[in-house]
């Protein structure tokens, strides 16, 4: 309805490595199978709006703990281990009738970028796995290619050989002057024989009946002949669906890992709320920016392209009305700060996000539990994990089991936020399961 025909989504990358940097929440969990399930699961539902879906990261960018922005990850993996784990969502995907599939820049046992290799875009994807769909790499701007103090060969020499490789759609997604390069890069390669003519042919054939599919002439016309009020509307309408379909599925992911507050009897009506969110600072370059000029600051904002914000989380609960002291917490943080926010409040809500990489915070938690248990304050306290749900896995965990209550949203924005809202308060239940192993 508003032109986009063509996504790179779903991620069929199978989470093994905790400490990936990149991928985590984007992917479905841990288990091969689920990822299938979920993977395949999204791609009918883009079909069934005709919308062309991308598998991505072929063939999985899981089990690394590299970010391809930075640098060149390495998986050393047989083909056997590869066709059990990180294959199975690809292979399910194709069965399916996935029109397209994103190249990674990760090597498989070597130095080649799995985007760059011909071995795995044309003798592993398109061969031995039959794909026939159209075959687009991750962007060449990463690190992995375009640098060369990392390894890269450069954005125009990648162009070329992701086309030798057996791609069909190279991406190069921000800058004017590398695309421009890219191109005369690739003419110049095709005159000198280093591309030919029969496999451009063929891509271009490839590309164009995935266009023959999602993006009809007779589509086009009908919308250009609604009128602009009955476009509104529907669009409002469709809107308005998306919303509350959201809202119901970040309500029934929101999980409760653990809750230590049995006993415990908060008083957030009378004594109010401590809340306690994260510094804002980038995660990495596939969730948000880092720049301060990128970030949305306003009541409702808690991504740009995702730049985490909590302004909403507090006014999710103030709306609930309990009064709210909040606090964004550093790691400068001195005492009287971290007592000045807690106060005489009726239950305490810790917000940490991705504290397994950013590990000030955990150290920030402790200092807050010694405060806690010094002052000996009977407040329930509950743990939030707003993004990866390995904050506090395994012996991390342990020391604060016993001691509060922990839910994972997995993601923060919005309607994520105001689903750990309603589990926390105890107006609704958090009926999702962590879908990896972190206990």
């Amino acid at each position: 309805m508003v032109g986009i025909n063509w996504v790179y989504a779903p991620v069929g990358d199978v989470n093994t490595d905790s400490r990936n940097p990149v991928i985590g929440v984007r992917s479905y969990g841990d288990d091969p199978h689920e990822v299938a399930k979920y993977a395949t699961a999204t791609f009918r539902g883009h079909l069934s709006s005709r919308v062309a879906s991308t598998g991505k990261h072929f063939p999985g960018h899981g089990d690394t703990h590299i970010d391809s922005h930075l640098a060149l990850p390495r998986i050393l993996k047989s083909h056997s281990e590869l066709v059990s784990t990180e294959l199975v969502p690809f292979k399910e995907l194709i069965s399916a009738g996935i029109p397209s599939t994103m190249t990674g820049h990760m090597a498989e046992g070597g130095d080649t970028p799995c985007s760059l290799s011909r071995k795995i875009t044309t003798e592993l994807l398109k061969e031995e796995m039959q794909f026939q769909g159209v075959v687009v790499t991750d962007c060449l701007e990463m690190d992995a290619i375009a640098e060369p103090k990392q390894g890269g060969c450069g954005v125009r020499e990648g162009a070329v050989r992701a086309l030798e490789a057996g791609a069909d759609v190279v991406m190069i997604c921000h800058r004017f002057e590398r695309q421009r390069e890219a191109v005369e890069a690739v003419w110049e390669a095709v005159w000198e024989g280093r591309i030919g003519w029969d496999e451009l042919r063929q891509s271009g054939r490839r590309v164009a009946g995935m266009k023959d599919v999602f993006c009809t002439v007779k589509e086009v016309k009908e919308e250009e002949s609604v009128g602009e009020e009955e476009w509104e509307r529907k669009w409002e309408e469709v809107r308005d669906k998306n919303r509350v379909l959201s809202e119901e599925a970040y309500l029934k992911s929101t999980t409760v890992v653990w809750n230590g507050n049995s006993g415990k009897n908060g008083d957030e009506r009378n004594g109010g709320l401590a809340l306690f969110t994260p510094a804002l600072e980038s995660v990495n370059k596939a969730v948000d920016s880092g720049e301060e000029d990128g970030v949305l600051r306003g009541p409702n904002g808690v991504r740009n392209t995702a730049g985490a914000h909590y302004l909403a989380l507090a006014r999710a609960v103030e709306e609930r009305q309990v009064k709210v002291k909040h606090h964004v917490y550093a790691a400068g943080d001195s005492e009287s700060e971290v007592a000045g926010t807690l106060g005489s409040a009726g239950a305490i809500l810790f917000v940490l996000r991705n504290a397994d990489q950013k590990r000030w915070q955990l150290e920030y938690l402790g200092r807050l539990r010694a405060l806690v248990l010094q002052e000996r304050i009977t407040a329930p306290v509950v743990l939030v994990s707003s993004c990866g749900p390995y904050d506090l896995s395994g012996l991390e965990g342990e020391k604060y089991r016993d001691w509060t209550g922990y839910v994972a949203t997995y993601e923060f924005t919005r309607e994520a936020l105001e689903g750990a809202v309603k589990v926390v308060l105890g107006t609704a239940k958090g009926a999702g399961k962590m879908p990896v192993s972190v206990i």
